[in-house]
């Protein structure tokens, strides 16, 4: 069974239609991508998912559970939670002390959350900079922050968006690194993401949206071959991202 289901979610904002009746599954344990020209309302999509907007009609099941109106942190009290392309950490806060918010989603114990936090700062790589402000991170630094963060929390499922934005070649691959590593442990996660190198090499399948639609769903390499896609979103790029 799936583990996230959004059935027929649509969402208007006055008289604009931002997502009209999108239909997506996740399984436990894979990685989708939802792609999409800018503009074309894969972030409300996230906004609905998580809570931060209610759907005007459908429904969306978390874990055999209906979350459609739920708060945000009601579902992440559930296992759903996600991550914001600004990424915002406590910034007056420590390292140590960013994740340890996450970490109390699932106890109220100084203690275990201490360790809970220093054991994901050490799986990231980051636990020399436990002490350091948060302000005084790189932007690389503040994602992988957001991921400490989000994993201290004890999700079944995360939702990135955008979390490669503003990074360069190098400190994107290592995220891409990171990503793997995370859904090997066996959380399902679901992608908005603009470097299709990203896209490709993650996803075990790609939904693709326009004007708040789907306008295709398949593997990787079939979405890049998809006439639609080609004319709404990849144009030129299809060529190198299908070599």
């Amino acid at each position: 069974m799936p583990i996230l289901k959004v059935n027929n979610i649509t969402k208007r904002f006055g008289g604009l239609l931002a997502v009209h009746d999108l239909s997506l599954t996740v399984e436990k344990g894979e990685i989708l991508g939802l792609i999409g020209p800018n503009g074309a309302g894969k972030t409300t999509a996230f906004n609905m998912i998580s809570g931060y907007y209610e759907p005007n009609q459908g429904q969306i099941i978390f874990d055999g559970q209906d979350i459609t109106g739920l708060r945000p942190d009601e579902i992440c009290k559930l296992g759903l939670v996600r991550t914001f392309q600004v990424v915002k950490p406590f910034y007056q806060l420590s390292v140590l002390d960013n994740v340890m918010v996450g970490a109390y989603n699932c106890t109220n114990k100084n203690n275990i959350a201490k360790e809970k936090s220093e054991e994901i700062l050490e799986f990231l790589g980051m636990t020399d900079l436990s002490d350091h402000l948060a302000r005084n991170l790189s932007v690389v630094g503040r994602k992988r922050l957001e991921i400490a963060r989000v994993l201290a929390s004890e999700p079944k499922m995360i939702l990135f968006d955008e979390a490669m934005a503003g990074l360069r070649p190098t400190e994107t691959d290592e995220i891409i690194e990171l990503v793997r590593q995370i859904s090997q442990q066996g959380i399902a996660l679901l992608l908005v993401e603009h470097v299709m190198k990203v896209i490709m090499s993650l996803s075990d399948r790609i939904v693709v949206i326009h004007h708040g639609e789907k306008i295709a769903e398949g593997k990787p390499q079939q979405i890049v071959r998809d006439d639609a896609v080609i004319d709404a979103y990849l144009g030129e790029v299809t060529t190198d991202v299908a070599s």
